[in-house]
């Protein structure tokens, strides 16, 4: 071999092992860190905070599906809080979870206007519509004699609250009491059509169930009726705020999404990711 050639193979061979040095050099990743967005290193500790302050728990036995959804929002609260503190609106001591109010409160909503608000009543007419609606109470007993008894009682003239104090057993709950306001469709369908009959003050007869026998009371009435603009104006307004703020969320997010680079180290977490960031393994990547 010509000592050109040794000469040449020798500075490759060099050349491999200093790459292959190189390759050893990458850091890996501290065991608790489980994401970074841009250069801000996020913490398992960070998570397990957030899951506690969220759901009063640290999140064991869930399933991966869930805490990667809970991952995914942690980081993009995270996000948020970067973008705050980069524009001024909160500095370092601030906690992330308050930094979404300052990031939304820092332009002034417009509040919605007349023509904004009428339209959307024509939009959503039929979601304002009321249903024909009734105040209903109710007694359940497992005997019908004692039912039966009730029944006479309540016809007599005696108050509901008494006859329900009578047949309820003392320590358990109450075998009944107020039901609220119902509509049709809020009821179950065996007994539907036997309260809407009723009329107001009247008891209905006995009414055989397969857990016990009912007896039904209607206290107050209302017909389906269709509001007008004026009823329905505050909610509107309330709705259209709602989507004002969500889409501000969603413009805010974006902007985090184009300054930030997010990676998930995903062996450092106690669970299988399947959030939607991406997936960062130094580890396999040397």
């Amino acid at each position: 071999m010509s000592a050109g050639r040794l000469r040449a193979r020798s500075a490759i061979a060099v050349l491999a092992i200093a790459a292959a040095g190189c390759r050893h050099e990458v850091p890996l990743p501290s065991p608790d860190l489980v994401a970074k967005v841009g250069d801000h290193e996020l913490k398992a500790s960070a998570f397990d905070a957030y899951l506690e302050r969220n759901l009063g728990e640290s999140g064991g036995g869930m399933a991966s599906e869930v805490l990667s959804r809970l991952f995914d929002q942690f980081v993009r609260e995270e996000m948020l809080a970067k973008l705050a503190r980069e524009r001024g609106l909160i500095d370092k001591t601030v906690p992330s979870a308050d930094a979404v109010e300052p990031l939304m409160g820092s332009t002034p909503f417009p509040e919605p206007a007349a023509a904004e608000i009428s339209a959307y009543f024509a939009a959503h007419a039929a979601e304002f519509a009321r249903p024909a609606r009734v105040h209903l109470r109710q007694i359940l007993v497992d005997d019908r004699l004692a039912a039966e008894r009730a029944r006479r009682e309540l016809v007599a003239g005696l108050a509901f609250e008494a006859v329900l104090a009578k047949v309820s057993v003392p320590g358990s709950p109450p075998a009944g009491g107020d039901q609220g306001v119902l509509a049709r469709d809020e009821l179950p369908p065996a007994f539907a059509d036997l309260i809407f009959k009723l009329e107001v003050g009247k008891v209905s007869e006995v009414v055989a169930a397969d857990y016990g026998f009912h007896l039904f009371e209607v206290v107050e009435r209302w017909p389906a009726e269709n509001p007008a603009l004026e009823e329905v104006t505050p909610e509107i307004r309330r709705r259209l705020r709602e989507a004002a703020a969500d889409d501000r969320l969603r413009g805010l997010f974006a902007d985090a999404q184009s300054r930030y680079t997010v990676a998930v180290y995903d062996r450092n977490l106690p669970f299988n990711y399947r959030g939607s960031f991406p997936i960062s393994r130094p580890h396999e990547e040397r």
